[in-house]
């Protein structure tokens, strides 16, 4: 009898050389790199389920995926086994055994972002492509006042690109949304979201309206408006990708 365990595995990564994590015909995806790697330890061919795609640029500080394999193997061995073929900026940083049923993705009860911005007329070098580079004065009190307008269930319609998938339900369910700067450098300011769900690109859009509102002055009733309007075009900038991250993915009481 064959037999299957179907492991979860936590990865940790920068996304600046990859076109996100979803397998591109011309391009280098973390999905590729992630694949040949497992490929060489296991020696067969696997469905591999992620909790998330990202795009280009998009980094992750805990990124979930499970797969099932018939070789008995220890998680912890796993990890270094895996790792071995896996370049600097990706890594295994994680791994256990999930029951059989388990999906990363559909199993996924909630998920959290951070955005991180570099608030200083002078970027950190070694925040170049770790974070947007935002000179202006942040006001955190508005910021933060505004923020309560986007909490609850809502149709983010003006939140969002539209591409080329089929349009589905807009609505989702944000739990908590705020912006603090770093205790270790005040010229680091980090925006926390967690959410049921997300839609494409709306982290990035919410915190390019909380900037837009920051330097013009608008207050809570004007981004309400914004977001009852379902109209992209009030909304502010998509912000550049290299300032978020997948922060934390939660299935039910276990949170990576």
């Amino acid at each position: 009898m064959q037999y299957y365990q179907n492991f979860l595995v936590v990865l940790r990564f920068l996304g600046t050389n990859y076109h996100g994590w979803q397998i591109q015909k011309n391009a280098l995806s973390i999905q590729e790199i992630f694949q040949n790697a497992l490929f060489k330890v296991i020696k067969h061919k696997t469905d591999i389920k992620a909790c998330s795609r990202t795009d280009s640029g998009v980094h992750a500080n805990k990124f979930c995926v499970n797969f099932k394999t018939n070789i008995l193997i220890k998680p912890k061995n796993l990890i270094l086994a895996i790792n071995k073929f896996l370049p600097g900026d990706v890594k295994i940083i994680d791994c256990m055994k999930v029951p059989e049923n388990f999906h990363a993705r559909y199993s996924c009860t909630k998920k959290e972002y951070i955005y991180k911005i570099y608030n200083h007329k002078i970027l950190d070098p070694f925040m170049h492509n770790r974070s947007f580079h935002f000179w202006y004065p942040i006001d955190l009190n508005l910021i933060n006042n505004i923020c309560k307008i986007f909490l609850g269930y809502h149709d983010f319609s003006a939140f969002c690109s539209f591409d080329n998938r089929e349009k589905n339900n807009m609505c989702r369910n944000i739990n908590y949304l705020a912006a603090e700067r770093d205790k270790n450098n005040e010229n680091i300011i980090e925006f926390k979201i967690q959410a049921d769900g997300f839609l494409y690109n709306m982290v990035r859009i919410i915190i390019g309206t909380l900037l837009k509102a920051n330097y013009k002055k608008m207050n809570c009733f004007d981004v309400k408006n914004i977001l009852e309007s379902k109209n992209r075009a009030l909304a502010g900038d998509t912000l550049p990708a290299c300032g978020l991250y997948l922060n934390r993915i939660f299935y039910g009481e276990l949170i990576i």
